[in-house]
């Protein structure tokens, strides 16, 4: 059987599963060793027709190159800055993602990292194991504010935006927004820039899409702005923050704490991040749930199905439809 779909990367087995029930005229393949499509002989890399891949990885005019047949780009989850969108558009490949699949469970793991951080969990659970709480001991853990009342900005006001302040708005705190524009539907403050949304919140959740004209926008002054109680909880991507700056404000005191699922460059964590105790750790796991999963592995066979079908693709990324 010819090789039509290549996997960038490893995937569920049952995506892969569910690929190849999709017809018997095709089959996947990979993921190989980097760069994408190099590990093909040339006879391969021409039967390509889809490359399935995730937007972190790098999906440019030389892995089109490599695959001269190439139709669908098609990225499992979200996001999708890897890909260079003009250079697909010029050879007439369809880019499609999964948005609103994992919406759900990385607005969850939100909210988790922000209990976690504000109210210091994994310190207290280091204090527990550690027996300092034990018998009429003085030693305690120290207060904190809880989210009652917290003034809790979003950045980025999409599928998964709009989830987390729905989240934040059931515990009691006020909630604003910035996005690239207002949505006239959302009943929370809109601040027409980041930083207005910064100097009023407290807290700063990051759910912006990232791409390359927002690389550090989550700068120095920004995170300076929550002050020494602010909090900044990152579940989008890691290029959206000026991690050497979070790394600093947190080890001076002038920010309270952080809650991290997505890093600079993953999976290499640096070790000034890592020492620093109020800031809470995750591996990149936002959307690391068996449902969120399954509606993103259903998204990507039915935009393959549809694409080798030729028929309209379901979920295009915004600027391709």
């Amino acid at each position: 059987m010819h090789t039509t779909i290549l996997l960038a990367a490893s995937f569920p087995a049952e995506l892969q599963d569910r690929i190849t029930r999709i017809g018997p005229r095709y089959g996947a393949t990979g993921p190989f060793d980097p760069p994408v499509g190099a590990a093909l002989a040339p006879g391969d890399a021409a039967a390509v027709r889809v490359l399935v891949t995730m937007g972190t990885l790098k999906t440019d005019a030389e892995v089109m190159d490599r695959l001269p047949s190439l139709g669908l780009i098609c990225c499992y989850g979200t996001g999708y800055e890897g890909v260079d969108l003009e250079e697909a558009r010029k050879r007439g490949i369809m880019v499609t993602h999964s948005p609103e699949a994992n919406a759900p469970a990385v607005a969850d793991h939100a909210m988790a990292l922000l209990l976690a951080a504000s109210r210091r969990i994994a310190m207290a659970d280091r204090f527990v194991r550690d027996g300092l709480w034990s018998g009429h001991s003085a030693a305690r853990m120290p207060l904190v504010r809880g989210l009652t009342g917290r003034r809790i900005g979003v950045f980025g006001f999409g599928a998964i935006g709009r989830r987390i302040a729905a989240r934040a708005a059931a515990f009691e705190a006020e909630v604003a927004y910035h996005n690239r524009s207002r949505k006239p539907d959302a009943p929370y403050t809109f601040h027409e820039t980041l930083e207005s949304l910064a100097e009023w919140a407290d807290v700063l959740m990051i759910a912006a899409r990232a791409d390359a004209g927002n690389r550090h926008r989550v700068n120095r002054d920004v995170m300076k702005a929550l002050g020494p109680d602010g909090i900044v909880v990152n579940i989008a991507r890691g290029s959206i923050v000026d991690q050497e700056a979070l790394v600093d404000l947190l080890g001076s005191g002038e920010l309270g704490g952080a809650g991290l699922d997505v890093f600079e460059q993953e999976p290499a964590v640096p070790d000034a991040l890592r020492a620093i105790p109020h800031a809470v750790l995750t591996p990149h796991i936002g959307g690391g749930t068996h449902e969120a999963h399954e509606a993103m592995q259903s998204l990507v066979v039915a935009n393959i199905a549809a694409f080798l079908a030729g028929t309209p693709v379901v979920t295009p990324v915004p600027e391709m439809s």
